[in-house]
C-alpha cells in the first residue's frame, strides 16, 4: 500500500478530477466490493434533494450527537478544507486519518480501472474512503449527502437505509439530470428504497406525484412535510429565529433555531419529520436534545453572520431555489439595515437570470470570480443586472470586491456575499485573516 502524507493524497485525489462526472454505480460497487463492503456494515440516513440536504444534515447532526449517538456525515462540497467533507460529531476527520483511507482506496484504484475499463473518479474515491473510515469509526448512524441526482449517484450503494430523505426538486444540473421538476424527481428518487421510509418536503405537484409512484413500487410510507407538518414564525433575531412547529408526535412553541431565514423552517421540519419516523425504529431522541441541537446547530456559508458593523453575512445560494430564499430573507433585513452592498460570483454552469430577484432588495452590486475552473466567464453576470440606478463594480479577485464592499459599506450597512460555495469559502478565509 502507497504510503503518503495529506498534501500528496489531496493532490493524487484532485487529480481524478481530470475524469470528470462519470455518473454510474458500477465503478463504485467493484471499489467497494474489493475494499471488503465497508457500507453493509452502516446505518445510514441518505439524504437527496436540490436544496437543503446539508442544513437537513446539519439540523440532524446536531440533534443525534445531543441524544448522545456517534454521528457520522458525508457531504460536499466543502468550504475552506476537504476534510470538512467527512464528520463525526462535528469533527472533520483528521488529515492523517484521510491519508491512511486515501492509501488504502488508493490500493485498489488500479485493479477496477483494468477489470472496467474505466477509471474510479474523484467522488466516488472519496465516497468508498468516507465508508471505510465511518465504518472502522463505527458510527451509530451516518447522514450520506447524495452527490448528484441519486439514482446513479455513488452514494446510491447503499440498498438499505433506516430512510431516505429527498428535501425538494427543482432545476440544477440540467444537463445530467433533465430539464424539468418531473424528469429530475424520477433521477432523485433513485434513493427510495423498498420498505424504507421515505421523507420530503417538496411542495410540487408534479414531483409529489413521481415521488408518490416511486414510493408506491417499492412500498416504502412517503411521509409529505407539508401534509403532515406545519410552521410559523415568531420573531428574527441577530442570531436566528424563534418559530412555532407542528408535527404529527408533538406541538412545539417558540422554539429557538440559530440558523437564519424561512427556508430553515421547512428543513426543521424535515429533519424533525425524520427523526419522529426514527424514533418509531425505536431510536431514543428527547425533546432536551432536540431543543439543545436546534439552538446548536451551526451550517457556516448559508446566512452565517461572519462579521458585524457592517454586518456580513455569507450564503451559498446558487441556484434559482436557493436566490428565492435569499432574497426572502433580504426582503426582511432591510427594514433594518440603512443600505445592503451585494457581492455576487457565479460559476458559468448555473442560471444567472435568478440574480434579478436580488437587484431590488441591494444598493451596490460588485461582480467578482469565484475561485473555480468553471468561472471563466464570470463578468457576463453583470448583463443580468437592469444597471439602470445601481452602481456596479467588477473585481475579479474576491479579496478586492470584499475590500471595495468594506470601503463602500457603513456601520450601520449589511453586505451580503452569495453566489457559490466556491466563493464563499474563499471570502471566509479571506476575512479571518
Amino acid at each position: 500500500m502507497k504510503s503518503m502524507n495529506y498534501e500528496q493524497a489531496l493532490t493524487e485525489l484532485q487529480g481524478l478530477t481530470k475524469f470528470g462526472i462519470n455518473l454510474g454505480l458500477q465503478r463504485i460497487t467493484r471499489l467497494l466490493a474489493l475494499l471488503g463492503n465497508p457500507q453493509e456494515s452502516l446505518r445510514s440516513i441518505h439524504i437527496g434533494g436540490t436544496n437543503g440536504k446539508g442544513s437537513t444534515a446539519a439540523i440532524l447532526n446536531s440533534i443525534l450527537g445531543k441524544a448522545g449517538y456517534r454521528v457520522g456525515a458525508y457531504s460536499s462540497p466543502h468550504l475552506e478544507a476537504y476534510t470538512e467533507r467527512l464528520t463525526i460529531n462535528g469533527q472533520s476527520i483528521a488529515e492523517e486519518d484521510f491519508a491512511l483511507y486515501f492509501s488504502r482506496v488508493l490500493s485498489k484504484y488500479e485493479q477496477v480501472k483494468q477489470e472496467m475499463g474505466d477509471a474510479p473518479t474523484e467522488f466516488e474515491v472519496l465516497t468508498a474512503l468516507a465508508f471505510l473510515y465511518f465504518a472502522d469509526q463505527q458510527v451509530d448512524i451516518l447522514l450520506l449527502e447524495v452527490g448528484l441526482g441519486g439514482d446513479i449517484d455513488s452514494t446510491n450503494v447503499i440498498t438499505d437505509p433506516l430512510l431516505s430523505i429527498i428535501t425538494n426538486v427543482t432545476l440544477d444540473h440540467c444537463d445530467y439530470l433533465g430539464g424539468t421538476p418531473q424528469a429530475i424527481a424520477e433521477k432523485k428518487s433513485g434513493i427510495i428504497k423498498k420498505g424504507r421510509p421515505v421523507i420530503t418536503a417538496s411542495n410540487d405537484e408534479n414531483v409529489l406525484k413521481v415521488l408518490r409512484n416511486t414510493a408506491m413500487e417499492n412500498q416504502a410510507q412517503l411521509h409529505e412535510v407539508y401534509s403532515e407538518c406545519s410552521w410559523s414564525l415568531v420573531r428574527e433575531t441577530i442570531n436566528g429565529q424563534y418559530f412555532n412547529l407542528y408535527t404529527p408526535a408533538k406541538e412545539r412553541q417558540a422554539v429557538f433555531l440559530s440558523l437564519r431565514g424561512a427556508h430553515q423552517l421547512v428543513n426543521t421540519a424535515t429533519a424533525l419529520l425524520a427523526l419522529e419516523v426514527l424514533s418509531e425504529d425505536g431510536w431514543q431522541i428527547s425533546e432536551k436534545a432536540i431543543e439543545q441541537g436546534l439552538t446548536a446547530v451551526f451550517w457556516p456559508g448559508r446566512l452565517e453572520l461572519v462579521r458585524e458593523q457592517p454586518q456580513v453575512f455569507l450564503d451559498g445560494a446558487h441556484n434559482l431555489a436557493g436566490l428565492e430564499a435569499l432574497a426572502l430573507w433580504l426582503r426582511g433585513q432591510r427594514l433594518q439595515v440603512a443600505k445592503v452592498v451585494l457581492v455576487i460570483g457565479m460559476l458559468d454552469d448555473k442560471d444567472h437570470a435568478g440574480v434579478s430577484l436580488l437587484e431590488p432588495l441591494v444598493d451596490t452590486i460588485i461582480i467578482t470570480r469565484p475561485p473555480s475552473p468553471r468561472a471563466a466567464r464570470w463578468d457576463s453576470l453583470a448583463s443580468y443586472f437592469s444597471q439602470d440606478d445601481k452602481e456596479i463594480h467588477l473585481l475579479e479577485e474576491p479579496q478586492e470586491a470584499i475590500d471595495k464592499a468594506m470601503s463602500l459599506a457603513k456601520p450601520q450597512d449589511l453586505i451580503m456575499v452569495t453566489g457559490s460555495l466556491f466563493l464563499i469559502g474563499d471570502v471566509r478565509r479571506y476575512l479571518r485573516t
